[in-house]
């Protein structure tokens, strides 16, 4: 089993900048996908800034130059820099680690490369 420990999130004004953090434990593997979704009410979840264990980092088009992504192999630890945050970043963001399966090239990006999930840390920008 492995156990997922977020912090981080909170409210912010359009522009600010925000940190999650996500810490593994348990039995956690030697290479796998770690990174953070996000669901939007009424949206299927999204990967927003995921990575595979000596990999660059994923992002997807709405965030990418604005978050960043850092991994702490050793500690299991991933950090979301959310920086230029826009009122559309406003929903919950779940941390997500998982061994991953390389489909069409690609892996990390689907919900289905994930065994464990967080239990989600809301985001708020006010305009």
């Amino acid at each position: 089993q492995v156990q997922l420990l977020e912090s981080g999130g909170g409210s912010m004004q359009a522009g600010g900048s925000l940190r999650l953090s996500c810490a593994a434990s348990g039995y956690t593997f030697d290479r796998y996908c770690m990174g953070w979704f996000r669901q939007a009410p009424g949206k299927e979840r999204e990967a927003v800034a995921v990575v595979f264990t000596g990999e660059d980092p994923y992002y997807a088009d709405s965030v990418k130059g604005r978050f960043a992504l850092d991994l702490d192999n050793a500690k299991k630890i991933a950090y979301l820099h959310m920086n230029g945050l826009k009122p559309e970043d406003t929903t919950k963001y779940y941390c997500a680690y998982g061994v991953g399966t390389v489909v069409g090239g690609v892996r990390c990006r689907a919900s289905w490369d994930y065994d464990y999930w967080g239990q989600g840390t809301q985001v708020t920008v006010s305009s």
